[in-house]
């Protein structure tokens, strides 16, 4: 609360009228007139040099003509105000985040509108929305109350309302949504020129098209339809970012495969300091007075002895009576006996615990000044250094532990303190104290009379005059949390407190009261100090009782005529606050209120607010005396107190912007964005001041430009305890004038303090090095950016004092991050729409973004032992993600100016100069292939696989080929001889061609649970002539989600009839089931749990080779659901390639755990085994969920040398049996024998996961694994490590293993016999060089033959299969796999003696997202996000509209959800130069992934954007 005053004018007239007047010229420049223009005050800035004294002093005794009655708000909540006035009008709106019920504390219901209401308004101009929410300010119309949005004045319903005045024309389509990540400085709509009534639709496209039904739906890229309430938000999200914030990136140019983050250009408005260079300042001399003490121990000698019934100190309790009065009698004889046991009753006559020098911990509570004044003076009598600290609370006390680093780095052992502390610290369970963290092993010694020893009485301490010996520590915070202790020197403890008496004109016997800690800073410079040396009487006010009475300190100064008070403004605030017109109390008898924090810019507000209140009650406005003070340089200036009100306090009204950049400017042409900051006195007397440059040389300032202040003087800390370096830089410091001569031969103290020396020697602060945060070259004080957000409807949401800034460094820069404790009477709304405010306010008073605001709840943030906040415990908390708040908005947009400018895609290069190119560099195509398919077998005769299976039925019939293991049956009764198959098989083809009454060549859906039904149901069908379609079952517990797929193969293969079991059979006509489909559009469904006797009449004889065999179904990651035709070649192909590669034959046994419905994995189960004759030990994946051993105790039992899995197996195994290997071992589990684990896979190979399983299974003679699909021809899978930035790039560089964005990549596996693979450029579809990144194209016999759709529109992804090059060899007809990848070329040879050529998977094409230019694969960011925090199991990314959308699954309390918001925006913005747009929160287990373990991305968006995942959180990035 500033009250700002304006240049040049002489404000004697502070009544209503000229309050009015004042605030109109203030705000004038924001206000349009009715004319419609905008008048803009011209004033050109000056510098102080040009300014007449009496102008930048107000010569203006402001405060005492106000009128008691009126109480001016204070004009910087005003400014604020305005500001959001302004935001208004230019409509930017916040989406507001959706939070999950549980836990929304206190929510309305009106925020949650269920995801199919849609608002009737459509005539409601996005800036009435804004201004239903923001009607707080000042004169809004009332048209725009919140009747209109919707019939809800609720924030919550903004975001619906905002995204329905752009969606609410039924005629308007939205196309793909637009770009919102490039800036563009051209664009249309900027914030300067409104054009009345025009309401903006961005991004929209005016069709006629009218909509299905009359529900306004959104459509995403691919077409989705989608329900207004996700989308509407994001829509709104992507127009608030398209506002022209920032101004647009410069072009640069990006070198080839560096990454440029923006620069920081130097700002062509910033204002530099104009006046000539600052002179030394020189306060008045210390006049030594002929009776001052020696040294303060003689001060406490004599008055003990002369005066012993004179009183010190007076303690009060929680009810404000008068606990104890300590004489100064009783303080000298406490001390010395106290002296006399430290030195001769610790330890042994011989070695004594404590010798002169050493240091003591003097450890006491706040409410007992009298034991801590007594311990305090007893060291100084002792020669022994106490160092006073807090009392630790607890063992994990909010920075204890650092206190406990200072402490043993003084080499404390003992510990001072009272009997009622001693007794209230935590005990172990035998009594004993115990070590709190990071403290040193400490004696504690209570120091209470009746536990000491009487001194003899020829014992006298030896008093000496003070010394440069050290007389105290006092400890200091730093902004890290790190604590130093400052050493102060016996003299120069003497000679402050002489300055003290000098200049706040203490006298004998005074009565001062004392709001402050005493044992540290300006509390114990004036009450425990100085006040022994003048002999004064202190009344110490402790802080449990100004807690219960916040007006106890005024009261006792009435009671005790006190002279002198000194209090912080939080004081003075608090007395306001409880102030009730009380009639027993009077100010009068202050000639001085020392205000310790004055060098604070905002606690101007709470001194003219207090004095506008309590003028009443006798206080004078020249008694208010603000003072600035630092550890290392005790105080440094001090206004004094004056006898006649002529001379009036200083005031500046300063700009900010000049401010950022270090200038002094009074006046501004933005009037709103002012500090003003009032003086603090001149210089100590026998000091030296002068400003310095904050960083490097300390150069001297000029006159206006705001820089560091040093002092010279006796009266200073002399060093950082043990820390000679830290010292050196603080202590020792040598001011320089811009000739190079030095400013004084002696070393100047650096105090921490930024301000400036104005005119008449008055010393005015701007901020304190510690609060000091540099964004993009500009600097910003905290205090100041505390000070806005408290102006934006202050008190109503969050407690003063409760609030804390600082910043973290993301992406090469500070960002500010504010975090507030939240009433907790405050609700949803109100709150967000206090941070959406306070970002505004800041945005436009200090022309900086927030990075992130949090509120939390409470009394949650960690406290120091005053009650005030711990800055840098809460910035840690921050950085692990443990603050848990309740609410979190992040503005990366808004803040994130740096980010490397997106790429723009070259024009393609034409063949002939790619061809000439590679020629030149040397490069080759990047082609490779598998070894030749070789001579025939004898099974290789046979075309069909009918017929094979016939030929082993009557050559070995008694042939075991396959054995279907489970978790509740043991392997004896489900093997499965050549003869049993071909037997069942025939069976099946009776059944379907008599009951079925199936055609030759009809399409046939096997419904099966993984086993030797499937199997038989298979051949039977190739039997039969028909052709099988593999489909997985619907899960019983889940078949609203897992019937529709079924059904949807079901009917897109156009099967004529469904062939299963008889439990599916029951499932199909379940309750649920019919509920979910109808069941009246199915086919016939065959049970072949009861087949026919006899054998079908004559089998199928197939003739054409290339005929359909199977169709193969699959989802892809990208949730599309495809089906590819399989010809009797290209099986016969497949199989004999498999055969080659694994070296199968009769004999060997494989093990199988894979899922058999399609790809390799159904080949494997169903086809392989009849081919080539090995025996295949089935494992159905499902069952590691009851048993994760299964698979593995199979694999040793039946000592099988090949083993094939899928990745979620693997996972199954690694997270299943990770604590179990010794059990394990104990059971025989021996894995010696494996040769080849093949992981069957599409994506890219997780080596995180492989290694893993590797290590984990180790000691299980788990060695040297393979995995891979390999035979023993092929060297070991090769890993590189290639640039992650390179690759967005399309480009492949390798690097060193470990290096900075280095992503390690996994071989994948050898290439099959009888394939080919080359890369293609995915566009031009030209073939690409050696380690470039391309399409991955096949060319083999076993290729799939095309897409079945059924509809006859082959044509949809024809060119997928008949791909050719568009040059170089453009005869050879390709399939593309839709993967990007690479291949290399290796040192390793093969069989053959050929080098070896490694192919390397990157990511599927289709889930590769191209933002900001470059290409990136979710699993990169995914892996990213999952190793922010411990409590992320699980992650998915997809774009929407350009922006980035994160996926997050909890484990763990949902209070942890909003923690993960800032750490998942930070970690993509470092490692991936991206900048989130919205992060969903939710519990595990809600992102699908399908039956090889790949997330379904697409599956996940739809969901995300239909509201059907509920979130625990969704927080919208802005």
């Amino acid at each position: 609360t500033h009250t700002h005053t304006l240049k040049g004018q002489v404000l004697c007239d502070i009544t209503q009228k000229g309050y009015e007047k004042k605030r109109s010229k203030l705000i004038r420049a924001y206000v349009p007139h009715p004319g419609g223009t905008l008048i803009h005050s011209l004033s050109s800035s000056r510098t102080l040099q040009h300014i007449d004294r009496s102008v930048f002093i107000q010569l203006t005794n402001t405060i005492s003509s106000l009128s008691n009655t009126i109480s001016p708000p204070d004009v910087h909540s005003e400014a604020v105000q305005a500001v959001l006035a302004r935001h208004v009008e230019s409509k930017v709106a916040v989406p507001m985040p959706s939070k999950r019920r549980s836990l929304v504390v206190q929510t309305s219901m009106d925020a949650y509108t269920p995801p199919g209401e849609t608002h009737t308004h459509t005539h409601t101009s996005g800036y009435d929305m804004i201004m239903s929410v923001l009607s707080h300010l000042g004169s809004t119309s009332s048209s725009s109350s919140s009747t209109q949005s919707g019939g809800s004045g609720n924030a919550g319903r903004l975001a619906d309302s905002l995204a329905h005045t752009h969606l609410s024309h039924p005629h308007l389509k939205h196309s793909t949504p637009p770009d919102v990540t490039g800036y563009s400085s051209d664009s249309s709509h900027s914030h300067s020129h409104p054009h009345p009534n025009s309401e903006r639709h961005i991004g929209t496209i005016a069709r006629n098209t009218q909509k299905y039904g009359n529900a306004e739906r959104m459509e995403t890229g691919d077409g989705v339809p989608v329900s207004s309430r996700v989308s509407a938000k994001i829509q709104q999200l992507v127009n608030t970012l398209k506002m022209p914030r920032r101004p647009p990136l410069r072009e640069f140019f990006v070198d080839d495969f560096e990454e440029l983050l923006e620069v920081q250009q130097p700002d062509p408005k910033q204002r530099r300091p104009e006046g000539a260079e600052m002179l030394a300042v020189r306060g008045e001399d210390l006049g030594v007075v002929t009776n001052w003490p020696p040294s303060l121990e003689a001060a406490l000698q004599r008055w003990g002895t002369i005066s012993p019934k004179a009183p010190c100190l007076t303690s009060l309790d929680t009810t404000g009576k008068p606990l104890y009065v300590l004489t100064y009698g009783k303080l000298w004889s406490r001390s010395v006996k106290l002296a006399f046991n430290i030195l001769h009753k610790l330890g042994s006559k011989q070695e004594p615990m404590v010798r002169p020098g050493d240091r003591v911990a003097l450890v006491f509570p706040n409410n007992d000044p009298v034991a801590f004044m007594v311990a305090f003076y007893g060291c100084l009598l002792a020669e022994v250094v106490p160092v006073p600290i807090e009392v630790p609370l607890t063992r994990k006390d909010a920075g204890s532990q650092q206190i406990g680093f200072l402490l043993g780095s003084c080499g404390v052992t003992v510990a001072l303190t009272s009997d009622a502390c001693h007794k209230g610290l935590p005990k172990s369970a035998t009594g004993e104290i115990p070590q709190f963290r990071g403290w040193p092993k400490l004696l504690w010694f209570v120091t209470e009379s009746k536990h000491l020893s009487k001194p003899p009485r020829d014992w006298f301490p030896h008093i000496k005059d003070a010394n440069s010996d050290t007389a105290y520590i006092e400890y200091k915070t730093c902004k890290d949390g790190s604590v130093l202790g400052v050493t102060v020197m016996r003299i120069a403890l003497l000679t402050h407190c002489q300055a003290l008496t000098q200049s706040c004109g203490y006298t004998e016997a005074e009565t001062i009261v004392n709001v402050l800690d005493f044992k540290k800073d300006v509390g114990l410079w004036h009450g425990i100090l100085t006040s022994v040396m003048n002999m004064m009487h202190v009344i110490s006010v402790p802080y449990s009782l100004m807690k219960v009475n916040p007006l106890s300190w005024i009261q006792k100064v009435y009671h005790f005529k006190a002279k002198v008070a000194c209090v912080k403004s939080r004081d003075m605030h608090w007395a306001l606050v409880a102030h009730r017109e009380q009639k027993d109390i009077s100010l009068s008898s202050l000639r001085m209120l020392l205000v310790a924090d004055g060098s604070n810019p905002w606690s101007i507000s709470s001194c003219d607010a207090f004095l506008n209140v309590f003028q009443s009650k006798g206080l004078r406005s020249e008694v208010i005396c603000p003072c600035a003070s630092s550890p290392e340089a005790l105080t440094v200036a001090i206004r004094r107190p004056v006898e006649d009100s002529s001379q009036p306090p200083g005031r500046g009204v300063l700009s900010m912007q000049g401010l950022s950049y270090s200038v002094v400017r009074v006046d501004t042409e933005e009037r709103l964005s002012v500090l003003t900051v009032q003086d603090v006195g001149t210089v100590m007397p026998g000091a030296l001041v002068c400003v310095v440059k904050p960083d490097g040389v300390p150069l001297l300032c000029k006159t206006d430009e705001i820089g560091e202040l040093c002092v010279c003087s006796v009266a200073t800390g002399t060093s950082y305890y043990g820390l000679t370096g830290m010292t050196k830089n603080t202590f020792e410091v040598f001011p320089v004038a811009s000739g190079g001569g030095l400013v004084s031969e002696y070393a100047f103290v650096r105090t921490g303090l930024l301000g400036f020396v104005g005119p008449g020697g008055l010393v005015f602060i701007s901020g304190k090095m510690d609060g000091l945060i540099v964004v993009s070259g500009r600097r910003h004080n905290a205090d100041d950016i505390i000070a806005t957000a408290l102006a934006v409807e202050p008190m109503k949401f969050i407690y003063r004092g409760r609030i804390a800034v600082f910043s973290v460094t993301v992406l090469h820069d500070e960002r500010i991050v504010v975090v507030a404790e939240q009433r907790p009477d405050s609700t949803e709304e109100d709150s967000f729409q206090w941070m959406s405010r306070v970002l505004q306010a800041i945005d436009s008073i200090h022309g900086v973004g927030v990075f992130c605001l949090g509120l939390v709840p409470a009394n949650t943030l960690p406290k120091t032992p005053l009650g005030g906040l711990h800055l840098s415990e809460t910035k840690q908390l921050y950085l692990e993600g443990g603050l848990h708040p309740c609410n979190v908005l992040m503005c990366p947009h808004t803040c994130v100016t740096n980010l490397p400018k997106p790429r723009q895609k070259q024009p393609e290069i034409g063949p002939a100069s790619v061809m000439v190119g590679n020629l030149v560099s040397g490069k080759r195509i990047a082609m490779a292939s598998g070894r030749d398919l070789g001579q025939t077998d004898d099974n290789d005769q046979f075309l069909f696989l009918s017929e094979v299976l016939q030929w082993r039925s009557q050559t070995t019939p008694e042939h075991i080929l396959y054995t279907l293991l489970s978790s509740r049956v043991t392997h004896a009764h489900t093997s499965l001889t050549c003869l049993q198959l071909h037997k069942r098989a025939e069976r099946v083809a009776a059944l379907l061609l008599e009951r079925g009454g199936l055609q030759e060549g009809d399409h046939i859906a096997l419904v099966y649970p993984p086993g030797i039904d499937l199997i038989a149901a298979f051949y039977g069908c190739l039997y039969a002539g028909c052709v099988p379609i593999t489909v997985r079952p619907p899960h019983p517990q889940n078949i609203s989600t897992t019937l529709p797929t079924v059904k949807m193969i079901v009917e897109v293969s156009r099967s004529a009839c469904v062939m299963t079991t008889a439990v599916i059979c029951k499932l199909l006509r379940s309750k649920e089931a019919v509920a979910t489909v109808d069941i009246r559009n199915w086919p016939p469904v065959l049970d072949t749990d009861d087949l026919p006797k006899k054998k079908s009449p004559a089998l199928y004889k197939p003739c054409n080779p290339d005929a359909l065999a199977y169709l193969d179904f699959s989802v892809s990651t990208t949730g599309m659901l495809a089906g590819v035709q399989i010809s009797h070649n290209a099986v016969g192909a497949f199989c004999r390639s498999v055969k080659l590669q694994c070296e199968l034959y009769p004999s060997r046994e494989v093990a199988i755990c894979l899922d058999p419905y399609c790809g390799l994995g159904f080949v494997l189960w169903c086809l392989c085994s009849v081919y080539s004759g090995h025996q295949s030990i089935l494992i159905p994946p499902v069952e590691l969920e009851s048993n994760p051993a299964l698979w593995l105790l199979a694999v040793s039992q039946l000592r099988v040398r090949d083993t094939f899995c899928s990745y979620s197996v693997m996972e199954l195994c690694t997270k299943g049996l990770g604590l179990q290997t010794e059990a394990l071992k104990a059971r025989g589990l021996d894995l010696s024998r494996v040769r080849a684990c093949v992981v069957v896979a599409e994506e890219r190979p997780r080596m995180s996961l492989t290694h893993s399983f590797s290590k984990l299974f180790k000691d299980l003679g788990l060695v040297n694994l393979a995995i891979c699909l390999q035979g023993t021809s092929g060297p070991d899978p090769t890993t590189v490590y290639v640039d992650m930035r390179a690759l967005r790039h399309d480009r492949v560089r390798l690097v060193e293993r470990g290096s900075p964005h280095s992503l390690p990549l996994m071989e994948s596996g050898k290439i099959l016999p009888g394939v080919r693979i080359i890369i293609a450029n995915p566009e031009t579809k030209g073939p690409l060089g050696d380690s470039h990144l391309g399409e991955i194209w096949v060319h083999s016999a076993h290729n799939g033959s095309g897409y079945y759709s059924g509809y006859g529109e082959e044509v949809l992804q024809s060119d997928h299969f008949i791909s050719r090059l568009s040059f170089g060899d453009t005869s050879t007809v390709w399939a593309r796999t839709g993967y990007l990848g690479f291949l290399r070329r290796t040192e390793l040879t093969d069989a053959s003696g050929e080098r070896h050529d490694a192919l390397y998977v990157v990511g599927a094409l289709e889930e590769a997202m191209e933002l900001r230019g470059m290409r990136y694969h979710p699993i990169d960011i995914e892996t990213s996000v999952i190793r922010t925090h411990q409590s992320i199991m699980e992650c998915a990314v997809f774009p929407w509209t350009n922006l980035l959308v994160v996926v997050v699954e909890l484990e763990g309390s949902e209070q942890e959800a909003l923690d993960l918001v800032p750490m998942v925006t930070k970690a993509v913005l470092e490692e991936h130069y991206l900048i989130v747009g919205v992060v969903v929160v939710t519990d595990i287990g809600v992102i699908p992934i399908n039956s090889r373990g790949e997330k379904q991305r697409m599956h996940l968006r739809d969901g995300f954007l239909q509201d059907q995942l509920d979130p625990i959180y969704v927080a919208y990035n802005m």
